[in-house]
């Protein structure tokens, strides 16, 4: 298997509900070395297109639509004519950053994306948003959860369109069904595991958001 995840963390703000807040976000790239998928281009489409290298770009995949998770999306699809994927129901975030620029593809939860010999399953776990979706490579034992699941919890819940019931939802029965030794790479912050996780959910309910 050739396979294999590449990692840049890039820097930007995300703004939401009037305020505006500085981030470092993780950008992850995925495929071989003649083809590959970008996760969550954020912030610096020079750095993520240098990342890609003269690897085809198959496709750029959103794990939800808060501005800086696709900061540079719509710069990285010109520069590489590759299609933007997001699921449906993110739209409401998405038009806020791109009104002209529709993206180029549904994500639909259980779909498989093909990409340098493995495949990406879309899983939906809205609650951080109402696409809010995570991809997982069995191939690779890794799940790219985006902002549904960090090393230490689920993803924040206080700002609009989000649900701390839902998240709570979408994680136990998506997540944590996984495998426990699953790697979660997450879209901001450290790694973390599957098993790692489920053993703090009981502490989560309990705190609520």
């Amino acid at each position: 298997m050739s396979a294999h995840i590449d990692h840049l963390v890039t820097s930007g703000s995300f703004s939401l509900d009037g305020g505006t807040w500085a981030v470092d976000n993780n950008v992850w790239i995925i495929g071989d070395d003649a083809e590959c998928v970008v996760i969550d281009p954020a912030h610096d489409t020079d750095a993520i297109l240098a990342a890609i290298g003269d690897r085809r770009l198959v496709g750029i995949l959103c794990t939800h639509a808060h501005d800086d998770h696709i900061g540079a999306a719509m710069q990285v699809q010109a520069a590489r004519n590759a299609p933007t994927h997001l699921h449906p129901d993110d739209m409401v975030l998405w038009d806020r950053v791109y009104p002209d620029a529709p993206p180029s593809r549904p994500l639909d939860d259980g779909q498989l994306i093909a990409i340098g010999g493995i495949d990406l399953q879309v899983l939906h776990t809205p609650g951080h948003s109402p696409g809010a979706v995570c991809f997982y490579a069995p191939a690779l034992g890794t799940l790219f959860s985006g902002d549904t699941l960090f090393a230490g919890g689920p993803g924040a819940t206080g700002r609009s369109f989000s649900d701390f019931p839902t998240i709570i939802e979408s994680i136990s029965t998506k997540l944590l069904t996984l495998p426990p030794e699953t790697i979660v790479l997450t879209g901001h912050g450290e790694r973390t595991t599957i098993g790692a996780e489920a053993a703090q959910l009981p502490d989560w309910i309990a705190r609520g958001h």
